[in-house]
């Protein structure tokens, strides 16, 4: 079994990275903490950067993950190989435009693109965010697979990964410590990444970046709202080159695990995704990509 401690970065093509560098500080407010060639690193709590935006196709790249040391890194490689997932381990100068001691990547078997890590750099200054948006943390990510339920088998039999409730056929959303979820499986019909999530301070942080987006002329794609397996009061807003972006405040924490029932909310019904039953849809997703500087 593979023992994810947390969430690292997303790798994240743009064809028009200047726009998509003004968009993550301008509007979501990240810190731009080092632009080398065509990559461009954004930083949002202690990691040296959880999104990393690389010049070329538009799409998503890799979702990089998280484990304690190079001891496990080598056992998960190993683990991954006798199970019959292609493993590719990372070059020093790879590992290094990734700000990580080592790393190695695979494709999920729905052709989503992963990379387990170690030893991510920490940066011990404070955040200098661009726009107060009450950002406190990276805080987790959402691939897509024509089947959640087969890809929930993926993680679970490999992975440190256990359900914490399904939305039908819809999503199946993930935990790897007390947090409701750092990892989600929705619903799509080809690999890709429907969204990232930033957790803020309080709901008036959500609220006032409704009313920042808004008046930015940025599309809103669900919310405010509130999703009832997590507790989280949500906003989901549109970047460029198809990337969701989402806030949220007020995550559930599972602290007692023997305790925890996975629920399976139907989502048919109104308040499924939404407690406040307002409008809810498909946010849009950024397909999977070939990385061009993780081949090189």
């Amino acid at each position: 079994m593979i023992e994810l401690e947390d969430i690292a970065y997303v790798r994240s093509g743009a064809s028009d990275l200047d726009a998509a560098v003004r968009f993550a500080t301008d509007i979501v407010g990240m810190e731009l903490i080092a632009r080398e060639g065509d990559t461009a690193y954004l930083r949002a709590d202690q990691r040296h950067h959880c999104l990393a935006l690389v010049g070329g196709s538009s799409g998503v790249l890799a979702s990089g993950l998280l484990v304690r040391d190079e001891d496990v890194l080598e056992d998960a490689e190993r683990e991954l190989e006798r199970a019959g997932v292609r493993v590719t381990r990372g070059s020093a100068k790879q590992a290094h435009a990734r700000r990580v001691q080592a790393f190695v990547g695979f494709d999920d078997p729905f052709g989503n693109h992963v990379e387990l890590v170690c030893g991510q750099a920490t940066v011990s200054r404070p955040v200098r965010f661009t726009r107060p948006a009450g950002i406190t943390e990276f805080g987790h990510l959402c691939l897509d697979a024509p089947d959640v339920h087969a890809a929930y088998g993926f993680w679970s039999t490999h992975f440190n990964a256990r359900v914490s409730d399904w939305i039908g056929d819809l999503a199946c959303l993930i935990r790897i410590d007390p947090v409701h979820h750092k990892l989600a499986v929705f619903k799509g019909e080809r690999p890709g990444l429907c969204h990232i999530n930033f957790q803020v301070d309080s709901v008036d942080d959500v609220m006032r970046s409704w009313r920042f987006l808004e008046r930015s002329g940025v599309e809103i794609t669900l919310g405010p709202g509130r999703h009832p397996q997590s507790t989280a009061i949500f906003l989901y807003f549109q970047g460029p080159e198809g990337l969701t972006y989402e806030y949220s405040y007020g995550v559930r924490r599972i602290a007692d695990e023997d305790a925890w029932r996975p629920r399976h909310f139907d989502p048919s019904e109104p308040d499924a995704i939404d407690l406040w039953q307002s409008t809810t849809g498909r946010v849009t997703s950024q397909p999977q990509v070939p990385d061009p500087v993780g081949e090189t």
